[in-house]
């Protein structure tokens, strides 16, 4: 326990009476700095949720201390890892909304120039918003205990940093997105950065390997997970299934695009539950949805929106997604959260249901 006791120091200051007001900064702090990193971790530096493991669980013990719902911290990453790319054409969002979505809708057959995938999503993101406040503000607000010495018995890592290596850190950081957005590449932003950490002598050449090697185990099982998902999706394809189903829904639409729009969602939701992966689940729903929604009159920017939707539906709420497996590795390190009740069915709840409806009445406005 001795490596916590500035912690313990500190929250013991917060908690006293006079100032017990300051815990509540102190958690309101913790979640701003999680969602941030979360966002920039698929915009400003695209690393995913390669940063959870990382950050989150040297963090658990303070949060243990404050009696912080882990559900709350899991629709917190989850919103952050899945939001900004359906909604910024930044990092992960230039693939997602230019190279996969624009361009399967584009394969299909749909006229996309001139098309604002920003003004197709704005909707959506906001219903997205929605359910992280209704999280923050209402369903996990109260305080919840976890036993601290689980914690401690795991948590064990100790870590020495110095002024200099913040200084890289944060530089590396604004290269690669710099470089990121002046070549259109991540991969070249990406190794700009691990360059400077390299050249600096922060990460020493030596050590390189081993940094690299504990990645890749770090991200193993998650990867694991998703190839299984993706072979899932290749089953579903191969066999003609999601073409019946697309089928046997729109036997029911008939001409209102209510009920077409909410129906198509509902599809996309209940492939994307199954791949886990919004990034696969476009390329397979595209060729079906395009034809069918322009055949029910739907305009270009709302077969837009209902395609991305429905890619991203279930990404939020599927056990397969890296979006909710990621939270969980960080949470559950010490074996007090669950997977499914406290990471899936959580974020399925409060993001899953706010997409269905603002995507549905986004793809009948716009």
């Amino acid at each position: 326990m001795a490596r916590y006791a500035l912690a313990d120091k500190a929250l013991g200051l917060i908690g006293q009476a006079p100032t017990a007001r300051a815990a509540g900064v102190v958690r309101w702090l913790l979640l701003a700095v999680l969602l941030l990193v979360a966002v920039a971790s698929q915009n400003v530096l695209p690393i995913h949720i390669a940063f959870i493991p990382l950050l989150v669980p040297p963090l658990l013990y303070v949060m243990a201390k404050l009696r912080l719902d882990r559900r709350l911290l899991a629709c917190v990453i989850t919103f952050g890892l899945v939001t900004p790319y359906m909604f910024l054409p930044t990092g992960f969002g230039a693939i997602y909304l230019n190279e996969i979505l624009l361009a399967n809708l584009a394969k299909s057959g749909l006229a996309i120039e001139g098309l604002s995938v920003m003004q197709a999503m704005a909707l959506p993101a906001l219903g997205m918003l929605l359910g992280l406040l209704l999280a923050v503000l209402v369903s996990y607000r109260k305080p919840r205990d976890y036993d601290v010495a689980k914690i401690a018995k795991v948590e064990s890592v100790k870590a020495d940093y110095n002024p200099l290596s913040l200084w890289v850190a944060g530089a590396a950081v604004l290269l690669a997105f710099a470089v990121q957005l002046w070549l259109d590449s991540m991969i070249i932003g990406a190794l700009s950065g691990f360059v400077l950490f390299s050249l600096s002598g922060v990460v020493r050449w030596r050590e390189a390997d081993g940094l690299f090697t504990e990645g890749m185990k770090m991200m193993a099982m998650i990867g694991f997970i998703m190839i299984a998902a993706s072979g899932f999706a290749e089953v579903m394809r191969s066999t003609g299934e999601i073409e019946s189903l697309v089928s046997s829904a729109a036997g029911v639409m008939g001409d209102s695009k209510l009920l077409a729009a909410l129906l198509m969602l509902l599809v996309g939701l209940l492939i994307t539950m199954g791949i886990g992966s919004s990034f696969s689940t476009v390329p397979i729903i595209a060729a079906i949805y395009v034809p069918l929604a322009l055949q029910l009159g739907f305009s270009p920017l709302a077969i837009v929106c209902l395609v991305g939707t429905a890619g991203a539906l279930g990404d939020a709420g599927s056990p397969a997604s890296d979006s909710t497996l990621g939270p969980t590795a960080g949470l559950n390190v010490d074996g007090q959260h669950h997977h499914i009740w406290d990471s899936v069915v959580p974020t399925f709840v409060h993001y899953n249901v706010p997409l269905l409806v603002f995507g549905t009445l986004a793809a009948v406005l716009l």
